[in-house]
């Protein structure tokens, strides 16, 4: 092939230096970003040896290639991130909607107020997070809210509101708050969300006992039922540890194509939450997940202290996890080292602890593994166990050997480029109870895997088994493939008709078929549906095609006995037709099976019913996709079409050269010569477009 030679020639002049690849498809559009500690090595890879079923994908749909040397590791991990972000390959591993989290935020304003907000910004504010989903934050804005008098109202009214008389604002609309009030406020809400919270809750509990005392006790059931909220909100944490850093773990498990990441939010040395992502990968697993990484902190950029990342996995050793430990090795070990080489720590960032390794428990009444700070007398005995086996050694050898071998940045680079970029503290580690947060990280990722698969079996089962009592329902001896039908249009005009496939209860989207109508003119359903059933099972006959076990029709009595006139008195088929009818509301609501059609009676909350429901929805929601496209384009072609000296060949052009029409309609006449469209006709081209505007 003509591209294979291209892409042979290409290689041949990779260089030996760290950098950014991007990969094309035949059109010339980026389809996958990827970084490399040696080009020549990582994208060599992609055209030897044998891939995964995904990264097959992949590589078959390359076409082209480019390259971007870096300086550096770390200039190849951000100038990723920033491709990734601009271009959105479809291979490529992004946050899409996990992109930014919910933060609270205090606003820097004379009368600061508590926000919800998902974007950090340079306006001074103290923010406090990411808390992984809205609720979470807004539950503990909530708490806030009843415990601290800041103000609720985005602009100040002209009186005192409710929030006033509830004890729950200090009313700066009509009284001067000095600023020391807000300080003192603002202070003990940062020591709050900081993890001081049990210190917040003593200092409560005792004015709950005085007020109780003085027979206050209206007052002293607000006090108790603010510590109630605090109990509520903010004791479920899973993970303590010796310090008061605030921290985030990182884990990730692979398994048949899929990736999940964990993150264990760790805040003054306590967990807090937990967040977890799951997507498919297409390139080396350790790669996409510091993708991933940096991703994450490009968009969230209220560092914690510190850092915590996995060693990298083999592909192989996938389904386990967990790679062995290496007992001797320093908790940080060369890992650690070589993330700090060639760049100062930030101030807040101590040197390389040690401590020991500990058990994993259960906290009560949570569900979630729990981590103890080890005493220092474990921390010792630990500092003291046996060193590597010659098992883990060759293990980690081959690991490391590997992973140059493919080019691909290994964990201590990885480690050492994040933290040049981010300046805060990032660490591998290797042994202790660091290494025990980043395992239970890990390990919830492949339990979160293992779940996934085990709900798409139990789906695809239950689909199967829909599918089999639907056929026992009709009469049938097997249901196994399943063709439906829909027609669309406004009043006739650009008429459509989509056919979908379901087989075993399940979509088979690379068989789906869309259908112009040729011959009928009008809002005439029953005539298109003869047209489209003739046209599909002429060909079905002609080229020897599956016939369906059944034929789903959106409609009643008449479009079922249309499809059943043709198959049968032109055709000579009889393949059973059932109609789909819908309620007012436009959701399924009969069965119709038969000639003449009688209804058959499913149960709405049965699994049979749920896949008819499936699929009405699914052709629908193909043919109106397609109506909208022909509709589009008869639009586009007609505006431009009226045009003098446009014809369709110019069209074309300039529909690809601009995108759509209104970026046609925003061009200058200089915008147009690169087609050879000179400025008279351009002119006339921008005139007639922007004429019908003003119409």
């Amino acid at each position: 092939m003509d591209y294979m030679d291209n892409i042979r020639g290409k290689l041949a002049l990779l260089p030996d230096l760290p950098g950014c690849y991007l990969m094309k498809n035949e059109e010339g559009t980026i389809i996958y970003v990827g970084k490399a500690k040696v080009l020549k090595n990582r994208v060599r890879s992609y055209f030897t040896g044998s891939h995964n079923g995904k990264t097959q994908r992949l590589v078959a749909d390359i076409r082209d290639f480019e390259y971007i040397v870096t300086a550096s590791n770390m200039e190849a991990l951000i100038l990723e991130c920033n491709l990734i972000k601009k271009h959105m390959p479809r291979y490529n591993v992004q946050l899409k909607d996990d992109k930014t989290f919910p933060y609270i935020k205090i606003t820097n304003e004379r009368h600061p107020r508590l926000e919800v907000t998902r974007r950090v910004l340079k306006d001074k504010a103290k923010y406090f997070g990411p808390y992984p989903n809205a609720y979470a934050a807004q539950q503990t804005k909530k708490l806030l809210d009843r415990m601290y008098p800041l103000r609720k109202c985005g602009a100040m009214p002209k009186e005192v509101c409710l929030y006033y008389h509830m004890g729950q604002c200090l009313a700066p609309c009509e009284k001067e708050v000095p600023k020391s009030a807000y300080d003192e406020i603002t202070q003990s809400i940062s020591t709050f969300l900081g993890g001081g919270h049990e210190a917040v809750k003593k200092d409560l509990q005792q004015k709950m006992q005085e007020a109780a005392e003085e027979l206050y006790f209206e007052r002293a059931k607000e006090l108790r039922d603010q510590i109630n909220y605090i109990e509520a909100l903010m004791e479920k944490q899973n993970i303590n540890t010796a310090d008061t850093k605030d921290r985030d773990v990182f884990g990730y498990a692979v398994d048949k194509g899929w990736m999940c990441v964990q993150i264990l939010y760790m805040r003054q040395g306590k967990m807090i939450q937990r967040h977890s992502s799951s997507f498919p990968f297409y390139g080396e697993a350790f790669s996409d997940f510091m993708s991933y990484v940096t991703q994450y902190y490009s968009e969230n950029p209220a560092l914690p202290q510190e850092i915590l990342l996995p060693e990298a996995l083999l592909v192989q050793d996938a389904a386990s996890v967990l790679p062995p430990d290496g007992p001797a090795a320093e908790e940080s070990g060369a890992a650690e080292r070589a993330a700090g080489a060639g760049t100062a720590a930030p101030a807040h960032a101590p040197a390389a602890e040690t401590a020991g390794d500990t058990s994993a428990g259960h906290a009560a009444g949570d569900g979630e593994p729990s981590l103890i700070a080890p005493s220092a007398e474990d921390a010792s005995a630990a500092d003291e166990e046996a060193p590597e086996t010659e098992a883990e050694t060759a293990h980690r050898a081959a690991a490391a050997v590997e992973a140059a071998a493919a080019g691909v940045v290994d964990a201590a680079g990885g480690a050492a480029a994040l933290q040049e970029w981010l300046g805060v503290k990032v660490l591998v580690p290797r042994r202790g109870l660091k290494k025990k947060m980043v395992r239970m990280a890990c390990e919830n990722g492949r339990v979160a895997l293992e779940e996934k698969f085990r709900l798409i079996e139990r789906d695809e089962e239950r689909t199967s088994g829909a599918a089999q009592g639907l056929g026992q329902s009709l009469g049938l001896e097997s249901l196994s493939r399943i063709e439906a039908f829909d027609n669309s249009n406004i009043q006739g005009a650009n008429p459509v008709s989509a056919m979908v496939v379901f087989i075993d209860g399940k979509p088979a989207k690379k068989e789906y078929r869309k259908y112009k109508v040729r011959t009928v003119q009008g809002p005439d359903d029953y005539e298109t549906m003869r047209e489209v059933i003739r046209r599909r099972y002429e060909r079905v006959l002609k080229e020897n095609l599956p016939q369906p076990d059944l034929i789903v029709v959106d409609g009643g009595r008449g479009q079922i006995s249309a499809a059943v006139d043709i198959l049968e008195n032109e055709l000579g088929l009889f393949i059973p037709v059932c109609g789909l009818v819908k309620d007012v509301k436009h959701k399924t609501a009969q069965l119709l099976v038969g000639d003449p059609p009688e209804p058959v009676h499913l149960a709405r909350d049965s699994e049979e019913f749920y896949l008819l429901q499936r699929i009405q929805d699914e052709v629908h929601r193909f043919a109106i996709t397609f109506h909208r496209e022909q509709r589009g384009k008869s639009m586009v072609t007609s505006r431009l079409d009226a045009i003098p000296g446009i014809g369709e060949k110019r069209r074309k052009l300039l529909l690809k050269h601009f995108g759509s029409l209104k970026k046609i309609k925003e061009a200058t006449v200089e915008d147009f010569r690169p087609l050879s469209i000179g400025d008279k006709l351009a002119r006339q081209i921008l005139d007639a477009l922007r004429d019908e505007e003003t119409v």
